[in-house]
């Protein structure tokens, strides 16, 4: 627990029973938060909406992730390794909404200016989204190419001939 939510133990009432009451965190300069869990929903759409409509690479993932789970419905692939598939889609969109909000916070901190730090924390973020980009490549195309060779096989054996 942070140490701001309790407060300390006196040394005399270390084994007693008594109610210990938190102290409330002080949210003055924090921003309202969601009265409902409707709202929070809401919030949270709007930050999948705005990654949409501003950034190129997720929606570049949401075309790719699409037609990854279509070539999988067309290929036969079972519910786990679908699972996988819908799995490893879900991190690197994950990865990109983090991205996104990476580079907004620091944008807003440095402003115009260039900070080395701000560049690394850009790219770090970026490279995050690049290898779960590239781990989703290993696993779409595990679960995938054998599939799709023993599909294809007997359409290039027609080829060659």
């Amino acid at each position: 627990m942070p140490p701001e939510l309790s407060t300390p133990t006196p040394p005399n009432q270390a084994n007693s029973n008594k109610v210990i009451k938190l102290v409330q965190p002080n949210r003055d300069l924090s921003w309202q938060v969601a009265p409902s869990l409707v709202i929070s929903f809401k919030y949270a759409w709007n930050g999948l909406s705005y990654a949409f409509q501003t950034q190129r690479n997720f929606r570049i993932h949401i075309v790719v992730g699409a037609l990854a789970i279509c070539l999988g419905f067309f290929l036969g692939l079972n519910s786990i390794e679908m699972a996988v598939i819908g799995l490893t889609i879900g991190a690197v969109l994950a990865m990109e909404l983090l991205n996104t909000a990476i580079e907004s916070v620091v944008d807003l901190t440095v402003k115009q200016a260039y900070h080395d730090l701000a560049k690394i924390a850009k790219d770090c973020a970026a490279g995050a989204v690049l290898v779960s980009s590239m781990a989703a490549v290993l696993v779409a195309g595990s679960l995938m190419l054998p599939k799709l060779w023993l599909l294809l096989q007997p359409t290039l054996q027609g080829l060659v001939k």
